[in-house]
Order: structure tokens, then sequence, then C-alpha cells
């Protein structure tokens, strides 16, 4: 009998090999989603935490009113004007200049957007 592994031997191992790197990748994976949804809870309470101080009031609002909340602020043009804004390489964050007319005009298009 040869001590030499024979082709068939040689398939099996790679093939056992394959398996144990696609279990490997799986929990490879599900470790990254694990560590992605981390990083989103802290995201999401970081930010919710900062709302609800400059904004203590939202706490008392129940679900249905928190929604009629985030469509009259969140989804108006504005709002997604000043995201862009932010997102640009040039922009440069100054709360201090914001003008009376940029304040006005958030407060004209809330009222505007009232149903």
């Amino acid at each position: 009998m040869s001590t030499r592994k024979s082709t068939d031997e040689k398939i099996n191992n790679v093939d056992e090999q394959m398996r144990l790197l696609a279990e490997e990748k799986k929990t490879l994976q599900k470790k990254k989603r694990a560590e992605e949804q981390e990083k989103q809870k802290q995201r999401l309470c970081k930010r919710g935490s900062v709302v609800e101080k400059h904004l203590p009031d939202l706490a008392a609002l129940t679900d249905e009113q928190f929604n009629i909340f985030e469509e009259k602020i969140l989804f108006i043009e504005q709002t997604k004007r000043i995201i862009t804004e932010i997102l640009t390489p040039q922009f440069t964050p100054s709360r201090s200049a914001k003008s009376a007319k940029e304040e006005s005009d958030i407060g004209t298009a809330t009222e505007g957007n009232e149903t």
C-alpha cells in the first residue's frame, strides 16, 4: 500500500478545508453584523439623547405625536438642504453664524407644512 495520498483523499481534504472556511466565513460575517448593529445602537442612543436634551418635551410625546413631529421637521426641504450642506466638504459648522433669515425660513417652512 502506498503512503502517498490518493487523489480521492486529496479531494476530501480540500472539501473539508472548504467546509471549515465556509463555517469561519459565516462566523466572521455574523460577528461583523453584530459589530455594525452595536455601532448603530450607540449612534442612535447618542443622537436621540442629544435631541431629547435640546427638546425635552419630546419624551412626553406619544408615538403618533412623534410621527407628526418628524414629518413636519425631518421631511421638509429646508432640513434636506441643511443636511446636504453639512455633508459637503467645504462646510464649516458655526452655530453662532445662523442668520435671522435662516431661523425664520425654518419657522415658516414648519408652519407651512401644518395640516
